[in-house]
């Protein structure tokens, strides 16, 4: 489907001006992406960036946040009858300057791929609270909202998309993932987890597109790879050993044509202290390690390489130096 060790990126960079993050993109990454830009304003952060649409939401500007007021049924029927209509849910250029900046510049190509991301929904509803603090996801008609709200949002963006490449990829990035388990999420049930996330993978299949799961942590990688996702994408700098853990559900999911997302480079401090050549060694070494319990030449085959997460909290110097390693690392790791 893809050549091994075909580069892309997680959303963010730390530009203010899209043009030139939509350079970088197209300069360092074999699949391109649309720039996220949380530096410009606070509605391209991962929670306001997707919730335009959704019943109730109210911008407070001087805090820099969304919230959802007292949602009333009639904003829920209104939010029902357009999503049921085939009614579209764009992101506006207010909300992604990067993404539009990204239409001008595929005009007239037609790429092989490109790559779209949606905040997931257990992030999106565990980082969206109502007017009395609590997280949507605990209101379970909102819940369902914030699945509907970005499976919508998803195929605005593969229908957009589409006309430049032969093949969209849409990836679902959840941090929470990470958090999972944890005193402050006790209420989350990985059976409903599993549900939304099979529910957005489902309408981005549905569409055509290809999706993909970013988690930059721990998480339960058996659960994701249930969701019927085709990439798994990983932070291979840092957490190797905790997805390694999962090595027989890895295997079965390579066997059935799944794709590993190998986010070797690293979008912390550490870009600053490593160089290609410990990059090289730690994938090849992973590779080798992984590959105990399937074929390392298919596992090869099936294999992207990515930032271990989104570049938006670095300079733009440390940014370019990331998709600068990233590059290097593929043409390293081929020769």
């Amino acid at each position: 489907m893809f050549s091994p060790f075909s580069t892309t990126g997680i959303g963010s960079l730390p530009f203010l001006e899209p043009e030139e993050a939509v350079e970088l993109v197209f300069k360092g990454c074999d699949i391109p992406f649309w720039p996220q830009l949380p530096r410009r304003s606070f509605r391209e952060f991962m929670i306001p960036q997707f919730s335009e649409g959704f019943p109730g939401i109210r911008e407070d500007q001087q805090k820099g946040e969304v919230k959802v007021s007292e949602v009333t049924q009639d904003e829920l029927n209104v939010f029902y009858e357009a999503a049921a209509s085939g009614r579209e849910f764009p992101i506006s250029p207010e909300y992604a300057a990067g993404f539009y900046a990204f239409e001008v510049a595929l005009r007239g190509r037609k790429l092989r791929a490109v790559k779209g991301q949606i905040t997931g929904p257990l992030t999106f509803s565990l980082g969206l609270k109502d007017s009395e603090g609590r997280y949507t996801y605990f209101n379970e008609e909102l819940r369902e909202v914030a699945v509907m709200l970005l499976s919508l949002k998803a195929r605005w963006q593969i229908k957009r998309l589409r006309a430049f490449a032969e093949r969209v990829i849409m990836f679902i990035d959840e941090p929470i993932l990470s958090a999972l388990g944890s005193s402050s999420y006790l209420g989350v049930s990985e059976q409903e987890a599993l549900r939304m996330l099979a529910s957005v993978v489902d309408a981005i299949h549905s569409d055509g597109a290809l999706s993909g799961i970013h988690c930059c942590g721990k998480a339960d990688w058996a659960m994701v790879i249930k969701s019927g996702v085709r990439i798994v994408n990983f932070d291979a700098f840092d957490y190797f050993d905790a997805f390694r853990a999962y090595e027989r559900e890895i295997a079965e999911f390579i066997d059935k044509g799944g794709i590993i997302a190998w986010g070797v480079v690293p979008t912390t401090e550490a870009i600053n202290t490593v160089d290609v050549g410990m990059l090289k060694d730690k994938l090849l070494y992973q590779i080798k390690d992984l590959s105990k319990g399937v074929s390392e030449e298919r596992l090869i085959k099936q294999s992207l390489l990515t930032p271990s997460c989104g570049a938006g909290s670095r300079s733009p110097q440390e940014a370019e130096r990331v998709f600068q390693f990233l590059s290097e690392l593929k043409e390293a790791v081929l020769s």
